[in-house]
C-alpha cells in the first residue's frame, strides 16, 4: 500500500470517528451531555507548605448540595479532582461535575458557570485530521499548489473568524487591568516541583504562593506564576497585588508586563492571517 492508500485509510478511519462522535452528540449521549453539574462553596482553605509541591492545587474543603437527594455533601480536593484550584478563599463558588450516577467521581472547575457543551471536541479534532489527509491527497494527485490552497485557505478562514473574538478579549483584558485594585500581599510559600523532559533531562518548576486580603475582606491564597522577580527566593517577600474586585482569582503582580504582552496579541494573529491567506493566493496563482 502506497502513500495514496495510507492517506485514504487515514481519511476513512477519522471520518468514521467524526461521524460517530457527531451522531452521539445528536443523540445526547456524550460524556459532556451526561455530566451532572452543581455549584459548591469553599468552606476551608489551607496554606500550602513552603517547599511542597504545586500538584493538587491549594487544599480546600468544599460543600455542595446533591441535586438528586437534596442532602449537603462535604468533599476535599485531595487526589486527582479535575481542574487544579490555584486561587481560593472562603465562600468562593466552585464548579463540581461528575458522571450521572457516579457522584464519587467528581471533578472541580474554577468556573461554576462553565457549561458542558455538546461533546464535540473529539469529533471536531477527527474532522480536522480528515482535512489534513485530504490536503495531502490533493498535493499528491494534483500537485503541491493544491496543498497551499488546502492548508492556507481553511487556516486563513479560521484565523479571520477568530480575530474579532481575539480583539474583544484583548479589549476586555485591558479594561480589567484598568479597573484592578491594589493591595499589599505576602509570599507565604514557594513550591518546587522537579520533572523529566522527553530527552530524559530534569527541569524544576517554581511556584510562589501569595496571600492577600481584598478591600472587600476576602482573604485570598493563590499561586502566582508570573510577575515576581527571582521567584525561588521570594518566600516572605511583601508584594503589591492588583486584583479584579469582582473576581480576585484574576490578579497580577506586574500590571505593566501584562499591558506589554497584550500589545503583541492582535498583531501576531493578523500576521498569521496574512501569511495563510498569502499561501492560499500563491497556490491559486500557480495552478
Amino acid at each position: 500500500m502506497g502513500w495514496h492508500g495510507y492517506l485514504t485509510l487515514w481519511c476513512a478511519v477519522f471520518g468514521a470517528l467524526a461521524l460517530i462522535g457527531y451522531g452521539r452528540s445528536l443523540a445526547g449521549v456524550t460524556g459532556a451531555q451526561r455530566t451532572v453539574r452543581v455549584r459548591g462553596r469553599i468552606e476551608q482553605v489551607r496554606t500550602p507548605r513552603h517547599g511542597g509541591s504545586r500538584h493538587g492545587g491549594i487544599w480546600v474543603v468544599v460543600s455542595y448540595r446533591d441535586p438528586s437527594t437534596g442532602q449537603a455533601v462535604t468533599v476535599t480536593n485531595d487526589g486527582d479532582c479535575g481542574e487544579m484550584i490555584t486561587a481560593a478563599w472562603t465562600d468562593r463558588e466552585i464548579g463540581i461535575h461528575y458522571p450521572r450516577g457516579r457522584p464519587h467521581a467528581l471533578r472541580f472547575t474554577g468556573d461554576p458557570g462553565e457549561g458542558g457543551g455538546r461533546g464535540l471536541g473529539r469529533p471536531n479534532a477527527a474532522a480536522f485530521l480528515v482535512c489534513l489527509g485530504l490536503v495531502a491527497l490533493a498535493a499528491i494527485d494534483w500537485g503541491w499548489p493544491w496543498a497551499l490552497i488546502g492548508a492556507g485557505g481553511p487556516l486563513a478562514v479560521l484565523t479571520a473568524g477568530q480575530l474579532p473574538g481575539n480583539i474583544r478579549d484583548v479589549r476586555r483584558r485591558r479594561e480589567e487591568l484598568a479597573s484592578m485594585a491594589a493591595v499589599r500581599g505576602r509570599v507565604v510559600a514557594v513550591l518546587k516541583d522537579v520533572g523529566t523532559d522527553a530527552e530524559g533531562g530534569t527541569f524544576t518548576t517554581i511556584t510562589p504562593v501569595v496571600a492577600f486580603t481584598t478591600h472587600e475582606g476576602r482573604a485570598v491564597t493563590a499561586h502566582c506564576t508570573s510577575g515576581l522577580p527571582d521567584p525561588a527566593r521570594s518566600y516572605g517577600r511583601e508584594v503589591t497585588i492588583h486584583y479584579l474586585p469582582a473576581d480576585p482569582s484574576v490578579f497580577t503582580a506586574d500590571r505593566g508586563a501584562e499591558h506589554g504582552s497584550l500589545a503583541w496579541d492582535v498583531p501576531v494573529n493578523v500576521l498569521v492571517l496574512i501569511i495563510t491567506a498569502a499561501a492560499a493566493a500563491v497556490g491559486v496563482a500557480l495552478l
